[in-house]
């Protein structure tokens, strides 16, 4: 299975480097001078990278693919993917419930009281804790922060995922929560 590992942002400086959006806790070395990497669009690569540093900060990569900054800005966007086991040798039992996007991305999202509330359509990294894009019936996006609280359960044999979310953070559901 193929899982993302960057997501590649604007070009940086003229000799075709990009910033990258880090998806993987080991980008030195998933993501190591000399190593080819698929990417999604499949059409744009394999790309080798030829360059990969840190500013203290920021992910910064230059590819053998895009030596100029027109190359490089027209990978913006590009999925930089790794190939991985669906299990990992020896893991028969999870110890730590951890999930990929793609294990959530189209789960129905209900309420602890069997509500539809919508659909899984993303899984947005973040700092503190990531967020699971729901996308109501109405079409509006809720992003829920996902945490065991907010989210105390996720069956996906039978293809839902279960929210506790604050009054307010849907639409139309609940009483806003008073701030201080």
């Amino acid at each position: 299975m193929l899982l993302t590992l960057a997501v590649i942002g604007p070009a940086h400086a003229l000799k075709g480097e990009v910033r990258l959006e880090i998806r993987t806790d080991d980008p030195e070395g998933r993501l190591a001078p000399g190593t080819a990497v698929p990417t999604e669009p499949t059409q744009v690569g394999p790309l080798t990278v030829s360059r990969l540093r840190f500013d203290g900060s920021r992910w910064f990569a230059t590819f053998e693919q895009a030596r100029d900054r027109t190359a490089a800005e027209a990978l913006r966007g590009v999925r930089l993917l790794v190939e991985t086991d669906d299990e990992a040798p020896g893991d028969t039992e999870e110890t730590e419930e951890s999930w990929y996007r793609h294990e959530l991305v189209g789960l129905r999202a209900l309420s602890a009281s069997g509500e539809a509330l919508g659909e899984v359509t993303d899984l947005e990294p973040g700092i503190a804790q990531d967020r699971l894009v729901v996308t109501t019936s109405g079409g509006d996006e809720v992003a829920v922060p996902f945490v065991a609280a907010l989210v105390p359960a996720i069956d996906p044999e039978a293809g839902t995922v279960t929210l506790d979310p604050p009054g307010g953070l849907f639409p139309g559901r609940g009483q806003v929560e008073e701030t201080r």
